[in-house]
């Protein structure tokens, strides 16, 4: 659409007068004006001048499939086959999940901006335009949801991996499904699945990641958060990111049927965030107080009590430092 003709030229963070805009894209400078504001009304802040133009300030790092593309190892983006990047989705589990039913093997899904994001337990997850990463990654097995214990604690090993690969360290991860910084949430892992709980099943790997959220956002999340730039202002670019991940993701949805938790145990304790801490857990009105212990071979929680180690597997478990409460 043309609007996003205009957002590729506006990206760059420059001024850039309606005249040259018009003539840019064919159209006339009242033509330049309605596309601005359908850009505004995708909740991105345009500023305009009297005599300079317009411009997005500071830029915007756009997606690009053909980048992606590129940066992908060749035996990924052979096993991943055909993938998009859309400007705007629902949900990208949702349209992961939707072309898995359909029939694909194997999809990737890429956004610019979610307006329906989904986190775990039914979270909104705030998707503004342009800013973070959202995508979701469906996958068929075929030995239903028995040989997919642990795999969310193992996608966010891949993930810490790829983004040390990017020059991100000191990340840690928190069971069953987040990435952490300094105690501040990164990024988000949901899965979901579809088909016979004992035979094939198709499951979607969903992961949002902040990468330059707006404070403006803030008010809108009820956890502390943190962006990757933050963390590390010497960051790839969002393609590169994103790459970095899926190149990770695809040997382990390909491999995990297989290997299992049990190749990625060691890993997710060398960075479990709450490994000999105080914690506790609400599952519905039941609250367990004790030391984080990690979790065994199958990736249940393990935690010890006054009562002993106890084993908790997933569900509605809401796990916390006792510090947070």
């Amino acid at each position: 659409m043309s609007e996003y003709r205009l957002l590729n030229i506006l990206c760059d963070g420059h001024y850039h007068s309606g005249g040259e805009l018009g003539e840019a894209l064919g159209v006339s400078r009242t033509a330049v004006w309605k596309q601005i504001k359908k850009l505004e009304s995708l909740g991105l802040n345009l500023e305009s001048i009297k005599g300079r133009g317009y411009r997005i300030p500071g830029g915007l790092d756009l997606l690009s499939k053909e980048c992606i593309l590129g940066l992908l190892v060749p035996s990924v983006s052979e096993a991943l086959g055909n993938f998009d990047v859309l400007a705007t989705v629902d949900s990208t589990n949702r349209q992961a999940m939707s072309c898995a039913q359909g029939g694909a093997q194997t999809y990737l899904c890429v956004a610019e901006q979610q307006t329906a994001g989904r986190g775990r337990r039914g979270r909104i997850w705030q998707s503004p335009y342009g800013r973070n990463l959202y995508f979701s990654l469906a996958w068929s097995f075929q030995g239903g949801a028995s040989v997919l214990e642990g795999l969310s604690l193992a996608v966010g090993v891949a993930v810490v991996k790829a983004l040390r690969i990017a020059g991100v360290e000191g990340l840690a991860l928190k069971w069953p499904n987040d990435i952490l910084y300094d105690n501040k949430k990164l990024a988000g892992i949901l899965l979901e699945m579809t088909g016979d709980a004992e035979g094939p099943c198709k499951l979607v790997v969903g992961i949002g990641l902040n990468v330059s959220m707006p404070c403006s956002e803030a008010e809108k999340i009820d956890q502390a958060w943190i962006n990757l730039k933050d963390i590390s202002p010497a960051l790839p670019r969002r393609n590169k990111v994103l790459a970095l991940i899926i190149n990770e993701l695809v040997p382990l949805l390909s491999s995990y049927e297989e290997k299992g938790f049990s190749a990625y145990h060691k890993d997710f304790l060398g960075l479990d965030a709450y490994k000999g801490m105080p914690v506790y857990i609400k599952q519905g009105s039941k609250v367990v107080i004790g030391l984080g212990a990690g979790v065994d071979s199958t990736g249940a929680l393990l935690m010890d009590t006054d009562q002993g180690r106890e084993v908790f597997n997933g569900g509605e478990i809401s796990l916390r430092r006792l510090d947070d409460s």
